[in-house]
């Protein structure tokens, strides 16, 4: 895998947007994870926190913080890829996110349900501020740490 190009000015993008989002946690924790089960219902029994509820529960401390994972991990993506040109992942971090991704029946296509679930997210937060600028920036730099996670996820299973 050669060097990723990712501009400043893709960085820049990823960044102020995570900014915006990050005023209100709360708030977009909540609209990421009803993305999610719009998107796919059966991801619920995925997550602890929203397995034994019907809806997706208001302040729950697990769902807040799942929620900023996934934005600040991808927005640290997007810094790294701009830096190094590729994911700089500590590998104790990349075993536990690939195994616990395992162990909760995590596959490739979830993936795809969580990215969707991210930029709807977004779209949201950003109101005109988003374009396919921003768009490109943020599925670029998740695809690479999704890809990265995936990886890891094989070598644990295999």
């Amino acid at each position: 895998m050669g060097e990723i190009e990712f501009t400043e000015k893709q960085e820049a993008l990823v960044k102020e947007s995570w900014e915006i989002l990050r005023q209100d946690i709360p708030k977009y924790s909540l609209h990421f994870f009803s993305q999610i089960l719009e998107i796919a219902p059966a991801a619920k029994n995925l997550f602890s926190f929203l397995r034994d509820s019907d809806e997706v529960p208001h302040n729950n401390p697990k769902l807040k913080a799942h929620a900023v994972k996934v934005f600040k991990m991808t927005c640290e993506t997007a810094i790294q890829l701009r830096e190094k040109g590729k994911v700089v992942v500590a590998n104790t971090t990349l075993q536990y996110l690939g195994s616990v991704h395992l162990k909760s029946g995590v596959i490739d296509p979830h993936f795809e349900v969580v990215k969707e679930a991210l930029l709807r997210t977004l779209k949201e937060g950003l109101g005109e501020k988003y374009n396919e600028e921003v768009e490109g920036a943020w599925s670029q730099a998740y695809d690479h740490l999704a890809l990265a996670i995936k990886t890891e996820m094989k070598q644990e299973d295999s």
